[in-house]
């Protein structure tokens, strides 16, 4: 059993910077791998990206790529979301997930186990 909990939302103007984290509590963390999705109003849920159990490998979508970095502390049991060159349209509720499985079904939301409550980030123009 996983839970996670992810903070560090808020609003931030355009160009400007955040991160993102997720804590997870129970020793299974180590076993998963960690991805980031988010939800705009109105829209579904986007894959943002994801990491390996071992972070060693990350993966992301072309509209984050460059500008967005993930890592995880797998001492600590948290895994983060570094987000810089903020637009507007990176506005949406951030989630973590936890998934097991090679990195084709990263993007794929319904192979997650887990998902955090989410955490909102508003960018301003």
């Amino acid at each position: 059993q996983v839970q996670l909990v992810e903070s560090g939302g808020g609003l931030v103007q355009a160009g400007g910077s955040l991160r993102l984290s997720c804590a997870a509590s129970g020793r299974a963390f180590n076993y998963y791998n960690m991805g980031w999705f988010r939800q705009a109003p109105g829209k579904e849920r986007e894959f943002v990206g994801v990491i390996d159990w071992s972070a060693t490998n990350t993966y992301y979508s072309d509209s984050v790529k460059g500008r967005f970095t993930i890592s995880r502390d797998n001492a600590k049991n948290t895994v983060y979301l570094q987000m810089n060159s903020l637009k507007p349209e990176d506005t949406a509720v951030y989630y973590c997930g936890a998934v097991q499985g090679p990195r084709q079904i990263a993007a794929d939301q319904a192979r997650y186990k887990y998902w955090g409550q989410g955490t909102q980030v508003t960018v301003s123009s």
